[in-house]
């Protein structure tokens, strides 16, 4: 992310800073940011972290680039972007490995983040998380993968498959079963709003809980009925609903 590109959304601030999934774009948003700035009337940062989207790709090979600690090290490079940007004290809204990266980030630097929505985020690993990486992998390398053809439309030849493949071989590598980020929960002090869609394929709601206890800030859990690992998307209005509210308290 210290290399990233990014989109800006015009508003007033604080503004609000929205962190893509493992396998996410700023082009893969589908208009979500823009529709939560309105409703909040702020402005709104939509980065592509570094080898994702239009951000310069990875120099590293298709395979074995990956790292154990990439949340953190995008956490890291996530507020080095926010002093850049001279960005103070925004919401983030992560989703996904956003999601923890926002945790991450909150915990590194308690005095320059507000507040953190979380959606579909992981602080330890689950069977059911890693069986869903097994299928995506299993998607990705079909013969006829839609999977593949929307990486390559919002990534690029240059970056898609290193993209998928750094995250599926991080999650799916022996030791990286153990990792757990529960222990840097208490230092995140700013006030968090866990989502989760309860029919999510990669999570259950024992990630929501484990946040919502383990913060030492305000937290509420968020678990959305009909709803899978992408809850902005299939439950948008619940998702900026519960938002506007979350704000309108920091």
């Amino acid at each position: 992310m210290s290399q990233a590109t990014l989109v800006r959304l015009d508003g007033p601030g604080p503004e609000i800073v929205f962190l893509h999934e493992g396998l996410g774009a700023a082009t893969m948003w589908r208009g979500f940011p823009e529709a939560l700035c309105e409703a909040l009337g702020r402005g709104g940062i939509v980065p592509d972290r570094r080898g994702h989207g239009t951000a310069p790709p990875f120099d590293d090979p298709v395979r074995g680039g990956h790292r154990l600690d990439y949340h953190e090290r995008e956490a890291e490079a996530l507020i080095e972007l926010l002093e850049r940007e001279r960005i103070d004290r925004p919401l983030l809204f992560g989703h996904s490995d956003g999601g923890t990266i926002a945790l991450f980030a909150a915990a590194l630097a308690p005095d320059r983040i507000a507040g953190c929505v979380t959606e579909a985020a992981h602080v330890f690993v689950e069977a059911i998380t890693l069986a869903g990486i097994r299928d995506a992998v299993a998607a990705y390398e079909a013969s006829d993968s839609r999977l593949k053809a929307a990486l390559l439309r919002h990534h690029g030849p240059e970056r898609a498959e290193k993209v998928f493949y750094r995250w599926a071989d991080a999650w799916l590598s022996p030791p990286f079963a153990a990792w757990n980020m529960e222990h840097r929960l208490p230092e995140v002090r700013c006030p968090v709003l866990a989502i989760q869609g309860l029919d999510d394929e990669y999570g259950t709601p024992a990630q929501v809980h484990a946040i919502v206890d383990q913060v030492s800030g305000p937290a509420e859990p968020l678990l959305i009925e009909n709803s899978g690992h992408a809850p902005h998307l299939d439950s948008r209005d619940v998702v900026i609903a519960a938002v506007q509210s979350f704000a309108a308290s920091l």
